[in-house]
């Protein structure tokens, strides 16, 4: 699934546990790691050496890259490594589909604080952005990464962006004979008491149930015979990130609304959200364009 990983790096990135949590995903898959980092064109970065004007950004990628090579030869793990310059967000983007990779992996914080290259808001702009699917791992000392995954997390609303990282999902449990756990979130926040909100909240618990029911129609076309099915009610990415820590879920794979999509729940500040706070792994899958 995974033949080629792009893991943009910063200054921290060779003492994280992302790294590490990439090289397995290498091992597992006979990948080879793209080390790649983006010298942000937005910054003032350019100085004089001597009589020479360089670019001290690119200088410094130069010895993160080396510094992250270093980690990944000593892990045994085939890899490239890259420097360019661009906008971090947008050219790791365009980056990942120019050189056509499986997957982009980026930490969402350093155990030591991230510096702000690769800081929340760029991972979301490329959670949001890529039509690559996206691993993010929020990092704190006391969370381990833990591979291969046993238990994996789909949420679902049975949206057109929920489809597509749900085929990924029941394929990445397949190569894993992991348990699949389905969970669809009935956000209803927003409802009164009235006879249209009883209707509306029949109806939202209808759509939950049948988002349900194809994703285990869909797991058995994939072979997947392990599952836990589960309705939640409440903000969909509080639901998520409990349901994480109550039944110790390895990897989150969910939608994002990608470039233009407008599906109603699963959307891009659901993912977000979800990446910012969930104590595993997050894959995002972007729906099919239009």
């Amino acid at each position: 699934m995974y033949e080629r990983i792009l893991l943009p790096v910063d200054e921290n990135t060779s003492s994280s546990a992302v790294l590490h949590h990439a090289s397995e995903l290498a091992h597992w898959d006979d990948a080879e790691i793209r080390l790649l980092f983006v010298a942000d064109t937005t910054r003032d970065s350019v100085t004089v050496v001597g009589n020479d004007v360089v670019d001290a950004l690119e200088r410094e990628g130069e010895s993160v890259v080396e510094e992250a090579a270093e980690t990944l030869q000593n892990l045994g793990v085939e890899y490239s490594t890259d420097v360019v310059q661009g906008n971090p967000a947008p050219t790791i983007v365009e980056y990942a589909e120019e050189y056509d990779y499986d997957l982009v992996v980026m930490p969402t914080r350093g155990r030591e604080g991230i510096s702000r290259q690769l800081r929340g808001s760029v991972t979301e702009k490329v959670v949001r952005l890529s039509d690559r699917p996206v691993l993010t791992a929020r990092m704190k000392p006391d969370e381990e990464l833990t591979f291969p995954y046993e238990r994996i997390l789909i949420p679902t609303d049975g949206s057109r962006s929920a489809k597509r990282a749900t085929s990924h999902g029941l394929e990445l449990a397949a190569e894993l004979d992991a348990t699949v756990h389905v969970l669809s979130v009935v956000d209803d926040s927003a409802l009164g008491f009235d006879v249209r909100s009883m209707l509306s909240g029949e109806e939202s618990e209808r759509g939950a149930n049948e988002a349900i029911s194809q994703v285990v129609e869909e797991a058995n076309e994939h072979g997947v015979t392990k599952l836990a099915e589960t309705i939640e009610h409440g903000s969909p990415s509080a639901a998520i990130r409990e349901y994480v820590e109550g039944n110790d879920i390895h990897a989150v794979v969910m939608g994002t609304t990608g470039r233009s999509g407008v599906d109603r729940i699963l959307l891009g500040s659901v993912a977000e959200q979800t990446v910012r706070s969930a104590p595993a792994p997050v894959i995002t899958v972007s729906p099919d364009e239009e």
